[in-house]
């Protein structure tokens, strides 16, 4: 079984290892998330766990309106569950509670946020053209795109890179390395930047 888990991005920050290196960090609050649902081939034609984060008060919650006692339900792809363990998987079963406590210190995790928004954006930027010369009579378009289409076919190809709006795309930043967890207050430390800004949604898989 993969180890995932939602969480919300702190801050980023940094401390001191032993040989007195300064170790850029991201903290993460994460989980405790529920078991919502577990779902297989049998009964939904895939694999996958859905899980709840930040409960939030509620009145009686329906059977049709299952989950929506979570501010956020993400189901995370979980191959090769067995039709016979579906209700309780390594010990984990619906309606169990899991915090961050399943990850352990140097281990490396991939994380996933929506990117900041940068709003529109010239191709210099956006996609990290080098631009023209700053000489020779280019004062003023250096940070031009240049030519956008071949003479033929003429037009402007599918997939060409220009200039428009930047950032707010779903991102992932891989093995980010665990450098420290604590358990008493559901807080992952990670080394590295972490996609989105402060207080955004991420997902941690392991």
């Amino acid at each position: 079984m993969k180890k995932f888990i939602i969480g919300r991005k702190i801050e980023s920050s940094q401390l001191f290892d032993a040989k007195g290196n300064v170790v850029p960090i991201t903290t993460i609050v994460a989980g405790p998330c529920k078991i919502l649902q577990i779902k297989t081939k049998a009964s939904d034609g895939y694999e996958s766990l859905q899980l709840g984060f930040q409960a939030q008060e509620t009145r009686k919650v329906k059977k049709t309106m299952k989950g929506r006692e979570f501010k956020v339900l993400k189901e995370f792809r979980q191959k090769g569950i067995p039709e016979e363990l579906a209700d309780g998987i390594k010990g984990l079963k619906e309606g169990d509670w899991f915090d961050v406590s399943i990850f352990n210190e140097g281990e490396k995790v991939n994380v996933s946020a929506i990117a900041k928004g940068k709003g529109y954006q010239g191709a210099v930027k956006r996609w990290g053209f080098h631009g023209k010369n700053a000489t020779h009579g280019n004062r003023h378009d250096e940070r031009t795109l240049g030519s956008v289409g071949p003479s033929y076919p003429q037009r402007v190809t599918k997939g060409r890179h220009m200039s428009g709006r930047m950032g707010g795309q779903r991102t992932t930043v891989k093995n980010l390395v665990v450098v420290k967890i604590d358990k008493d207050k559901n807080i992952l430390a990670v080394r590295g930047a972490v996609p989105g800004r402060n207080g955004a949604i991420v997902e941690v898989r392991g």
